[in-house]
């Protein structure tokens, strides 16, 4: 048997860094790990290739090749995956789809000849038993969760590890929060799911042996959802593990920001080897965070957490939120302010949308105010729902927010107050990469020469220097972001107001 695994491109949006990475001379930021992993399920002796095309083009030939093609998504990636169908058709070959994209929209898929939803350690074998006694169905789905100490490791070799900045790897699935805007327990539960110690340890020696050195992102949820387990016996592991290899891997996760209170996980986190955390803020308005049901992040001094969370060591990313319906004009104003005082360089401000699964989508939906299926892209100005604020003002606010915290100006001063907070440790990483050279050479010729921002790129160039030395490849890179982030936001035309 033949197969062909495709994953779909993505358009060029905020966590693309689709212009971040032409300075590395890469194609894509992460490897599809959910394929790869499928991949590792399919019988052994199945012939398997796998076409990103965030990296690749798909050719007729690939698909001709194949006896079947399957293919997985997110919502973002839907325009995509809809023309690998729509070319798949016509060349008259069996389509297996699967993943977030198919599973909560799987009825606009009727033309897909086997939908395997939910967790494919459960549906997928099913599958692939059916299939080789000639009996394959049309829709497998369940309502059970998958033991994922059973997951096997993804297959690397099915990729050109070469292409990307970033591999990665998964730890847990899952999240103990309940916050409505949000899909991720209605997909896979609130109870965390982990893998053990050995087993991931395992994953990290396969992906040592292929040669990669940098960047590991562990795709959880949150990463934190089992505080007890972390400490008593994944990081304890990981710790020694990357000691032993002379740290051969950065790591970067999601986590909540509950993660501020507790300085033992947060050290013992630096000691292993991450270096960045993703968390989602959301609002500065308690009650905003009240109607989501954020209850982690109500009634703290978010400022300090951050901080909290930037001086261990860690680098804070951030998601945030407008259009909740406690929102009111003084939020746009609150919300600029937070994000500068705090030092977050990459922080998301998204207009809300509501998912299909959560509480969110059945509330609007019972209230009469859906409008369509989201983009996917909570950062391009549209929104699914009729939101309580006029629709003008608050795209004027998101619009005033997205123009000054990302101006050269304000950009670089938040940069600069991260700077001054973050305390990284210190240890000889052995992943240098020459890509690292032509990224700063090229930083000099496009920020400090060409583009318009080069006086504050030069301003902090040399304060970080000088000043910080050892936080100078740091300063660089987060140059490089904000230049990503104006160029994405530049080409987005805001939508006519929803009806």
């Amino acid at each position: 048997m033949k197969i062909l695994l495709v994953y779909p491109s993505y358009p060029k949006t905020y966590w693309s860094f689709y212009y971040a990475l032409k300075f590395i001379s890469k194609k894509a930021s992460f490897p599809p790990l959910g394929l790869m992993t499928v991949a590792a399920i399919l019988p052994q002796e199945w012939e398997k290739r796998l076409i990103d095309m965030n990296v690749t083009s798909l050719k007729d030939s690939d698909i001709i090749w194949a006896d079947y093609i399957f293919i997985s998504g997110m919502a973002i990636q839907k325009e995509s995956a809809r023309t690998v169908i729509n070319k798949c058709k016509v060349l008259e070959k069996k389509i297996v789809a699967g993943g977030p994209l198919f599973t909560c929209d799987y009825d606009e898929y009727k033309d897909v000849d086997h939908l395997v939803l939910n967790e494919g350690e459960l549906t997928l074998p099913q599958f692939i038993n059916d299939l080789k006694q000639g009996k394959a169905k049309h829709i497998y789905s369940t309502d059970k969760l998958a033991d994922i100490e059973t997951t096997p490791a993804p297959l690397w070799d099915i990729i050109d590890l070469k292409k990307y900045a970033t591999m990665s790897i998964q730890y847990s699935r899952g999240c103990p929060f309940s916050c409505d805007f949000c899909n991720i327990t209605s997909l896979y539960g609130h109870v965390p799911r982990t893998k053990g110690a050995a087993q991931l340890i395992s994953e990290l020696e396969a992906l040592h042996r292929t040669g990669w050195r940098g960047g590991v992102f562990l795709v959880d949820d949150n990463f934190i959802g089992n505080k007890k387990k972390l400490k008593e016996e994944i990081l304890p592991a990981v710790i020694d593990w990357m000691s032993i290899k002379k740290y051969p891997f950065s790591f970067m996760t999601e986590a909540s920001i509950n993660l501020s209170d507790d300085e033992e996980l947060m050290n013992m986190m630096v000691q292993a080897g991450f270096i960045t955390v993703f968390i989602g803020i959301e609002t500065t308005n308690d009650d905003s965070l009240v109607e989501c049901n954020k209850h982690q992040n109500k009634n703290r001094d978010l400022i300090a957490c951050v901080r909290k969370i930037q001086k261990s060591g860690l680098q804070v990313q951030a998601g945030f939120i407008v259009g909740f319906d406690n929102d009111n004009v003084k939020v746009f104003d609150r919300l600029v302010g937070f994000i500068q005082e705090s030092g977050i360089a990459a922080a998301m401000v998204g207009l809300l949308n509501a998912p299909k699964g959560t509480t969110l989508y059945q509330r609007l939906a019972g209230e009469g105010r859906l409008l369509k299926d989201i983009s996917g892209d909570n950062t391009d100005f549209t929104m699914n729902f009729i939101p309580k604020m006029n629709y003008e003002t608050l795209l004027n606010g998101y619009k005033k927010i997205i123009n000054t915290i990302y101006s050269p100006k304000r950009y670089y001063e938040r940069v600069l107050v991260f700077l001054k907070e973050y305390k990284p440790v210190k240890r000889n990483i052995q992943h240098f990469h020459f890509s690292y050279v032509t990224a700063f050479l090229k930083s000099i010729i496009r920020l400090g020469i060409i583009e318009s921002e080069r006086y504050y790129y030069w301003k902090l160039f040399f304060w970080s220097l000088f000043r910080k030395p050892r936080l100078f490849p740091t300063a660089i890179t987060l140059t490089i972001y904000g230049f990503h982030f104006r160029k994405i936001y530049e080409g987005f035309s805001p939508e006519v107001a929803p009806n």
